[in-house]
């Protein structure tokens, strides 16, 4: 099998991600990167052989020796940067979320079905074992039907990864409950088998906000911005962004197209990491505890009772092989992308669902700064929703 030729934009954060992708005599390799910053650019030639790297995006997306492009720059860049590159007709890789605005998000779909190059958006959690054996039991019909989904997402090492570069400004993300909760918002949305419909929120910059401890303006970030055991307590974080306008706790109330309630929680000074999905049903309950390394998911639906620690079923995650960046799911998410590029055909991740994650955040977001009132999140054209439901073909379903 011939390696396909890939290009990549950025080696930032999700740098990683082409180094998955190379694989030089496996199916694929990294032939040429772009990134602004020459220090990342001399990361990437030394981290991915033979890669050739240029400052200008242009020498990847227009590279006829390119034959698909991973677009891995900060988030409201994607949109420019994955239209530009569907429209010179290479299959895009974008990592999540699509970008950060409903608009934003729109014109790349409709990009892609115009031009009927195919497009692929990064949601990894879809290939998370965690994930994957929740959706397999509810789809097994553990819980009898899904009624109500609630999601806490306890981010221990917020200010650490979101208060001191982009993450930290509106311009960049919208909020962190759109860039932060695209992910969860999408699994919601696949465990509950539905899209939000409206949504109400409430936030608020609780903590960070007040932290006098600000780098000036293009000043780079220390090298001990991260730390293996975090900055603890979050009052002792140093070196944040110089302008911090997002809010650092969220609380989200959803209402599905299917009638599934939903709530979601984000908080960014948690002393622990990790997510809790629970999935209540009209004949059970599961959720998760964990979701690294010896993590379970405990199922109670034989009979009525008090709280009860034992459940009725429990299931071990699966463990994960060598390479566990995102548990084990990165990788997985490079097979499908690379067998999408070849073959072409439906996929796990898929782009109409990441536009409705990040409308359902864009929406959110915009309650919980105006008060917590109601808002409506947009269905998705629906030429453009048959387009994608085919696999990005032509033509009848």
């Amino acid at each position: 099998m011939t390696d396909l030729r890939l290009g990549v934009l950025g080696f930032g954060l999700r740098g990683p991600l082409a180094l998955t992708a190379h694989r030089p005599g496996r199916g694929s390799r990294v032939t040429v990167l772009a990134e602004h910053d020459p220090l990342l650019r001399e990361a990437a030639a030394a981290r991915i052989p033979g890669v050739r790297t240029a400052e200008d995006h242009r020498e990847v997306v227009h590279d006829p020796d390119v034959d698909a492009v991973l677009v891995l720059t900060p988030d409201h860049t994607h949109a420019d940067l994955a239209r530009e590159a569907l429209r010179a007709g290479k299959p895009v890789f974008v990592e999540k979320p699509l970008d950060i605005t409903i608009e934003r998000c729109d014109a790349v779909l409709r990009t892609a079905f115009e031009t009927g190059t195919r497009l692929y958006v990064g949601h990894n959690m879809r290939h998370m074992p965690v994930i994957r054996l929740m959706r397999d039991l509810v789809r097994g019909g553990a819980v009898g039907t899904v009624k109500t989904v609630w999601v806490r997402h306890f981010v221990g090492f917020g200010g650490d990864w979101y208060f001191k570069d982009w993450h930290a400004e509106r311009r960049f993300t919208t909020g962190l409950l759109l860039q932060k909760g695209a992910h969860d918002i999408d699994v919601l949305h696949w465990l509950a088998g539905g899209y939000t419909r409206q949504v109400q929120a409430l936030g608020d910059l609780m903590v960070y906000g007040d932290n006098p401890h600000r780098r000036a303006p293009g000043e780079p970030r220390t090298d001990d911005w991260y730390t293996e055991d975090g900055h603890w307590p979050p009052h002792t974080q140093r070196s944040l962004n110089p302008v911090i306008d997002v809010e650092d706790v969220s609380l989200v109330n959803l209402r599905l197209d299917n009638g599934v309630l939903a709530a979601y929680q984000q908080c960014h000074f948690t002393p622990d990491y990790w997510r809790n999905y629970t999935v209540i049903g009209d004949a059970g309950r599961l959720e998760n505890f964990g979701d690294g390394p010896g993590a379970v998911v405990k199922v109670w639906n034989g009979h009525r009772s008090g709280y009860r620690a034992r459940p009725d079923a429990e299931y071990p995650v699966p463990e994960t092989g060598e390479d566990s960046a995102h548990g084990g799911a990165d990788p997985l998410l490079i097979d499908e992308f690379l067998r999408f590029v070849r073959e072409g055909g439906r996929t796990d991740t898929s782009p109409v669902a990441a536009r409705m994650a990040v409308a359902a955040g864009f929406r959110a977001t915009e309650s919980l700064r105006d008060g917590g009132t109601a808002r409506e999140v947009p269905a998705v054209d629906p030429e453009l929703l048959a387009y994608f439901e085919r696999g990005q073909t032509p033509g009848k379903a």
